[in-house]
């Protein structure tokens, strides 16, 4: 058989849609998932429980009131693309039939684990006060833990992030996602957890949807934030974290505390305290001088009221001082009078005399020795003579 090209191959197949009349302007339910918006067209799959189906709308309208998860019943044709050898169903119009498979087990879930308690205001954990160490369950690849980084460290450089790498969606993300929450729940090195993906469809986060993921958050030991998809996008994670963010990044500026507002902080801080202490010492020093004055004026009503008796007793003591001296004054002169008449030179100076003979006092002649010099003592001056002759008075009886 000889060979044909990709362009005749993709050319049959798309004539062997168009021919077949079965195929055109068929009804076909399922659940939405995977909605991507273009220009002019809007992208998306329909799905049950065993397989997928591409879809294509050029009508933008019809998914006015149409959101993922939604089961409905488009109606359409297929389309084999030859250039790009892709299939689309092309979709004119869209009904909504029911509630989708993903949506019915995410609200399933959710009220069995409501109704067990897992969402319990009184189970969450206030955020602790000092966060120096932040563990992320998330991507190794994607932009999240990246931005969480930038938004972290731009806020306090100081703070660390410990990552532990996972599956976000797919087969076995649950079960990852699960395993890193129980790993940051008993590693004290962390003061705070973020399970953080970027947003996407409901199958997209379906991980996050998942019993084993909701209640590992709810048996985590550390202070838990949930940051999965964007702020319109909820998860059964949310309810059961003890604070959701609405996006990673928030999360990231949530746990962290702003390096310069840290810095305005102290600054005000220790303006307000400079302030305080320049208040207080102001009041201190008018109660100084309150007091000081308060002293000075006691202190001389006091010497006032004890002036007048020291007056009067330093007069008495004056005038007994003044009789004091002048008693001893009088009585110093009569002994210095009597001292004075007694003294021998005064009777010397009234014409007596003083003998002595080699160095005695002689006061009787018959003490005088004969042939020896006596010395005679006046007022003012001394005679020597010799004794010529002695005669003695007779004794009386």
């Amino acid at each position: 058989m000889n060979a044909i090209s990709v362009t005749k191959f993709n050319s049959i197949v798309r004539d062997i849609f168009n021919s077949e009349e079965l195929l055109h302007n068929i009804s076909i339910v399922g659940e939405v998932f995977g909605v991507s918006r273009a220009k002019t067209a809007i992208y998306f799959s329909l799905k049950d429980e065993e397989s997928t189906l591409p879809c294509l709308t050029f009508n933008l309208s019809l998914f006015d009131n149409v959101k993922e998860g939604d089961m409905v019943t488009i109606q359409g044709s297929p389309n084999y693309y030859v250039k790009s050898g892709r299939f689309n169903f092309i979709t004119y119009s869209i009904v909504p039939s029911g509630l989708g498979l993903l949506y019915q087990k995410f609200v399933e879930l959710k009220n069995k684990l409501e109704k067990e308690g897992l969402f319990s205001q009184e189970h969450k954990k206030p955020m602790p006060k000092s966060i120096k160490r932040i563990g992320v369950v998330t991507s190794k690849d994607g932009a999240v833990i990246q931005d969480i980084k930038n938004v972290a460290w731009r806020r306090n450089p100081s703070v660390d992030i410990v990552l532990y790498p996972c599956k976000v969606q797919g087969n076995g993300a649950e079960k990852e996602i699960a395993e890193g929450i129980d790993f940051f729940s008993n590693y004290d090195n962390v003061d705070a957890v973020v399970v953080a993906r970027g947003g996407g469809s409901l199958e997209d986060l379906s991980a996050y949807n998942t019993e084993i993921v909701a209640r590992s958050a709810y048996n985590c030991n550390k202070f838990l934030v949930s940051a999965v998809g964007h702020e319109v996008d909820f998860t059964i994670i949310d309810f059961v974290s003890d604070l959701r963010a609405p996006t990673p990044s928030a999360a990231a500026e949530l746990l962290t505390e702003d390096r310069q507002k840290e810095r305005i902080k102290f600054r005000q801080a220790i303006t307000k305290l400079s302030r305080q202490l320049g208040n207080y010492i102001a009041d201190k020093m008018e109660e100084y001088d309150d007091l000081t004055a308060n002293f000075l004026t006691r202190y001389e009503d006091f010497i006032e009221d004890k002036r007048s008796p020291l007056l009067s007793n330093a007069t008495k003591l004056s005038y007994l001082a003044e009789k004091l001296i002048t008693n001893i004054s009088h009585n110093l002169e009569l002994k210095t009078n009597m001292l004075a008449s007694l003294n021998p030179y005064q009777v010397l100076k009234r014409g007596y005399a003083k003998v002595e003979q080699s160095g005695k006092v002689i006061s009787h002649a018959r003490d005088v020795e004969n042939k020896i010099p006596l010395e005679v003592n006046f007022a003012d001056g001394q005679v020597v003579a010799d004794v010529v002759k002695k005669e003695l008075k007779p004794q009386k009886d």
